[in-house]
């Protein structure tokens, strides 16, 4: 007598007969393997890969006065940008501007750009009057840059015998800025990178902190009230996100290192968030020289600002009225230590450290300041009787270049990062709002005013999947056996 088949035998016979893989991965023997789903790479972008930014901004030098001769430099040291087509719109071979007439009368003198050989210069003024007849000497209120004014407003500042401001035309090569050029070239710079405001340095690094002066052409002095806009610090403290402001501390008589006495060092004395800074987290006004021990240990904040060592003379600021030569060069080789500090840390590797400078200072640029939104449609609530742009009834002309709806002038530019793209130039109008921008886009945070928002957020300057700087290169030593005096030209 046969057996019926068991259930498991004629499941057996079934899966043989069609062969089908009844196993537990489905498949027979000797069957195909299927290919696993490939999960995606993620792309890295700003977010993924940048966990600090880092802000320096010097003192008061203008683009064609600092950088106007890069290709110059990459000609000769035969960089990329000199023969691939890259454009970049440095100062005209023939750039020259028209001076004061002479004492004795006569057409005024056209002061040809010259290089200087003083890394000390005085101080020409960029402050709200002289800028805008910098702007266009015979039509401060105009549009149409004419650029013509610059000598005239330098020969009236400073004791020395340049009466007709021959060193607003003055300029510096790679022979004296030698790490700046070759960082500039090796990285990122701008051609079209300007300061926020025709006004002088305090106006522009209140837009800088907050994206608006709230009408300040001029500093706020002892008897103002601080500004009350939002800084970007207060932004990042209500988003929980780190920051810290590294300040160099004065020595007199002893070292000033807290943050009561750093934060009057500090252009974010200027608004009403000091004090919350001093009293809540005193912790974020610290010394500069904590700077590279935060870098080498790998606890560097998610947002850093680093201020000019203007007491010291280490701001590059041009020598004011009655103060010592400031030396470019000395200046150029204390920037330098904290870079190539950061180059060599740990925390180079999803870091961004941007290089500027504040404001033009009063020196020659070619290019025209641009048109911007007003951040707020704040006025100018402090010009005084006789300034350029106040009408006689008091109220102020409504010309765009009164009401703060052009950027400054143009600023030299070095944008450092293991991301950066090597020897790039950006043609992109911005100002350096764009700064805040960044920032904002970063951590996803609102815009503090009209100014910030209508920016490039500065990606453009990266490459976060290819890291052409995962290892940095080695940049030269700063020169600093340059002349300086201050009692003549050039």
């Amino acid at each position: 007598m046969v057996k019926p088949l068991s259930l498991l035998s004629l499941v057996f016979l079934f899966c043989l007969t069609l062969v089908v893989g009844c196993g537990s991965g489905g498949v027979a023997a000797g069957g195909p393997t299927p290919t696993p789903t490939p999960i995606p790479t993620p792309t890295p972008t700003l977010q993924s890969s940048v966990n600090h930014i880092i802000i320096m901004a010097q003192e008061n030098r203008s683009f064609d006065h600092y950088f106007g001769h890069l290709m110059q430099y990459w000609e000769v040291n035969k960089y990329p940008q000199a023969s691939n087509g890259t454009t970049f719109d440095g100062m005209p071979a023939n750039a020259s501007n028209v001076g004061d007439p002479p004492a004795t009368g006569g057409p005024a003198p056209t002061i040809t750009a010259f290089p200087l050989v003083t890394m000390c210069v005085e101080n020409p003024s960029p402050s709200w009057n002289e800028s805008h007849v910098d702007f266009n000497k015979n039509d401060p209120l105009s549009t149409v840059y004419m650029g013509d004014g610059f000598a005239q407003t330098a020969g009236h500042e400073g004791p020395i015998n340049d009466v007709i401001g021959a060193r607003a035309m003055g300029f510096y090569t790679g022979d004296n800025l030698n790490y700046y050029y070759f960082m500039a070239s090796q990285f990122a710079t701008s051609d079209r990178w300007f300061s926020p405001a025709m006004s002088r340095t305090q106006i522009n690094r209140q837009y800088m902190l907050s994206g608006t002066s709230q009408g300040h052409a001029y500093p706020v002095s002892t008897t103002d009230p601080p500004l009350t806009a939002k800084t970007i610090v207060q932004l990042l403290d209500e988003n929980h996100i780190t920051w810290k402001d590294y300040v160099h501390p004065l020595n007199q008589p002893s070292p000033c290192t807290t943050a009561s006495c750093l934060i009057a060092q500090s252009y974010l004395n200027q608004f009403t968030y000091a004090p919350t800074i001093v009293n809540n987290e005193p912790q974020n006004i610290v010394p500069v020289s904590q700077f590279l021990i935060d870098a080498q240990n790998g606890t560097l904040p998610q947002v850093a600002f680093v201020e000019p060592a203007s007491a010291e003379g280490l701001d590059e600021h041009p020598t004011d009225i009655g103060s010592g030569a400031v030396d470019i060069q000395v200046g150029a080789k204390f920037v330098a230590s904290l870079i190539n500090g950061l180059m060599t840390s740990p925390s180079w590797k999803d870091s961004i450290f941007i290089l500027t400078w504040d404001e033009g200072g009063g020196f020659y640029d070619h290019v025209s300041p641009q048109p911007m939104p007003s951040p707020d449609g704040i006025a100018p609530n402090d010009l005084r009787a006789g300034d350029i742009c106040l009408n006689a009834d008091g109220s102020v002309n409504s010309a765009p270049t009164c009401n703060f709806q052009f950027t400054g002038y143009r600023l030299p530019l070095v944008v450092i990062s293991p991301f950066t793209k090597r020897n790039f130039v950006s043609h992109t109008v911005m100002d350096y709002t764009a700064v805040l921008k960044l920032i904002e886009t970063r951590f996803n945070l609102k815009s503090l005013t009209a100014r910030d928002a209508a920016q490039p957020d500065m990606t453009e300057f990266f490459d976060f999947a290819g890291v052409p700087w995962k290892t940095p290169p080695t940049p030269p030593a700063q020169f600093t056996d340059g002349a300086c005096y201050l009692d003549h030209l050039p």
